[in-house]
Formats: structure tokens, sequence, C-alpha cells
């Protein structure tokens, strides 16, 4: 990947191919909190509640050492880091940094799709300044975010979506990875399946039961034989595996909906149980409701009994739900209208729709039902 920018522009020229940035914001969260009160330079720190029913909404990169991530419960994060500082979420502190990152990506291009508060596609192959090289404006962002954020961004280059999110993933923190037209089914071939974006950590043990590890497993898998295991996952799978996306940077997209579910390790009846889950689910979705910026007027609670038949309870208020209290007031009176529970459940779920005013991308479909709460 030691080409020349003019190799790259020539490339991609000859094989009409868009030009990707994929900017991801290292540790944001956390590291917001460092530059902010500098006596957490250093440590680790963890956004987020640090009560028995805490989660972590973000960790930084001491803390990550120690095995802490986000949406794992406070208490276990505790455990693995004695020494962790539990530091309260500053929304209105990340929106202002991120606002600032939105503004530079805009120099450069108004075809911007931001994933959330800390990352964005970036279309840069017809850029605002005439600059030509996307590896060259990705290194210009990332020393203007640095400049006027004292923060780190790291970001990936390459001729589609897929290839420049995996890059930008490939030398955090503060690192720059290229992906070059003709390179991509190669860098794709050597990586784990747990990789790609969308495939969990089921669905990561489901692949590795049908002997697929990496993306060069992947690709010896024809579409059909995918089909059968993976359904509608399975044609995003087929053109991962070979470095293929085919969606475009859409700065105007509208999310539809917000939510996260978890399977239990075993099934759980008892009222108390049920609600000290929902309390984890509660925090953990709603801390992705703030980072894609999103309000919305209809929340549903799901459940999936024992027997494997889904349930679920929706309601819908007159005005967007905008605060963490009244998101986790609706969530527990859904639930209690459902208990005492029929059956045991395995899978318990909410979702935020009915949205205003959210950005968002055009994301894979993913294998499991799982998300990031696993």
């Amino acid at each position: 990947m030691a080409s020349s920018d003019r190799d790259e522009d020539e490339g991609e020229a000859a094989l009409g191919l868009r030009k990707i940035i994929h900017v991801d914001m290292d540790a944001f969260f956390a590291s917001v909190e460092q530059r902010d009160n500098p006596e957490l330079k250093g440590k680790p720190v963890a956004v987020g509640g640090s009560s028995g029913r805490g989660v972590v909404a973000a960790a930084s990169y001491e803390a990550r050492s120690f095995g802490v991530r986000s949406a794992m419960p406070s208490v276990t994060a505790k455990r693995l880091c004695p020494d962790l500082v539990f530091v309260k979420s500053r929304f209105d502190a990340y929106r202002e940094v991120s606002q600032q990152i939105r503004a530079i990506f805009r120099h450069h291009t108004d075809l911007v799709e931001p994933l959330s508060l800390d990352e964005a596609y970036l279309d840069v192959t017809e850029d605002k300044l005439g600059i030509g090289s996307a590896t060259r404006i990705a290194e210009l962002i990332r020393q203007e975010i640095r400049a006027k954020t004292r923060l780190t961004a790291s970001a990936g280059v390459s001729y589609n979506k897929f290839l420049a999110k995996i890059a930008s993933d490939q030398n955090k923190p503060d690192g720059l990875c290229v992906i070059r037209p003709g390179e991509g089914a190669d860098f794709v071939a050597a990586l784990p399946v747990r990789r790609f974006h969308g495939v969990g950590p089921r669905g990561a043990e489901k692949m590795a039961r049908l002997g697929i590890e990496t993306g060069a497993d992947l690709a010896e898998k024809d579409l059909a034989w995918l089909r059968v295991h993976f359904g509608s996952f399975a044609d995003y799978l087929y053109r991962a595996a070979r470095g293929i996306d085919l969606r475009p940077v859409r700065s105007s997209r509208i999310r539809k909906s917000v939510g996260g579910e978890r399977t239990f390790s075993e099934d759980i009846s008892s009222g108390p149980a049920l609600r000290e889950t929902l309390e984890d689910i509660i925090e953990i979705v709603w801390g992705y409701i703030e980072r894609a910026e999103a309000r919305g007027r209809t929340l549903t609670l799901k459940l999936k009994y024992a027997d494997f038949q889904i349930m679920s309870r929706a309601r819908t208020v007159d005005s967007p739900i905008a605060d963490k209290a009244r998101f986790a007031a609706l969530s527990r009176e859904l639930l209690d209208e459902v208990l005492p529970l029929r059956l045991p459940i395995r899978l318990m779920g909410l979702t935020l729709s009915k949205l205003e005013g959210a950005d968002a991308a055009a994301q894979p479909p993913r294998p499991d039902a799982q998300l990031s709460l696993l």
C-alpha cells in the first residue's frame, strides 16, 4: 500500500470507482472527557454509570487494555479494571465537538453521511478544493481535527464504503489505512469474519461452526449456499467477501429506527430479573439514540419466548421522546403490561421509531438480532 497518490488517482479513474473516506474518532466520548479534565489523561476512563445497573457507554484506550468495552455492565468493567474511573456522559459536549468535525468534513465535500456523532462516510470523488487525492484529503482532515479539537481520528480510504470502514479500524488509534483498486478482495480474504461490519459474536460463532473463519473461507461459498444458511444477509456477505459494495454515500438519508436487543444465556421468567435486564437495555439503547441524535414517537418492546414465538408491545406518544427518563418510564410501562409472562423468554429488545431529525447510514442487514449488546 505504498503507491503514490497519483497511482491511486489513475487507478480509480481507469476503473470508474468512487473515492470514499470513513473517518472514526478514537474513543470519542472518553477522549473528550480526558481532554476536558487533564487529571484523567493516561488513566483508564469509562463513560457511563458506575452503579450496579450501570453500563459502559465508552471506554478509553487505557481501559480497553484491561478488556473494558462499551455496552459492558459497569460491575464487570470494574472487576476487570479496579482503577477504572467512571464519568457521567455529557452529550451536549460531544455534540459540540461533532459539529466541529462535520464542518471540517463539509469543507472538503457536501457528500457526508454521518453514522453517529463520532463517525461518517465522505465521498471525495469530486472534492471542493480540487485536491484530487483521497489519501491526501484524509490526511488533511485528520490534521484539521487534531488542530481544532485536540482529539485524534482514524481514517480509512478506499473505493467503496465497506472497505473504507474496515480500513479505518485497521490502524487505530490515530491511524490511516488505504485500500486501493485491485486490493480489496485480497485485503478482505485475510480478515477474520468478525471484522465484517454487521457480523456480531453470535454470527461469527455460527460461521465458525460452518467452517468459515476468514474472508477467504467466506469467498469459497456460493450465493445459493449462503442464502440457505444466512437468508437475506447472504447477498451482503457474498459481495463483502469479494470487496464489493455498491452503496453510495447518502448525505440526507433518514434512519427509520434505533434499537437493540439481548439474547440471554439462560431463559428468564421472574419479574425482578426481567426488570433488571430491561434497565441494562434502556442504558445501552439510549446511548445509541444519543449517538444518532434521534428523537422518536414510537417505542416498541420485543420479547421472544422460550418456544421462539415473538411478542411485541408498542406505544406511540404525541411528542418525540427527548430524554432518557421518559424513554425509561415508557419502557417499564410496556414491560409491566405483559407481566406475568406465559413462558420464560430468551430475548428482550427495545426499538425507537417514527424518528425525527436523525442522521443515518444505509447499514447492511445483520445475520442475527444481537446488535452490539452481546
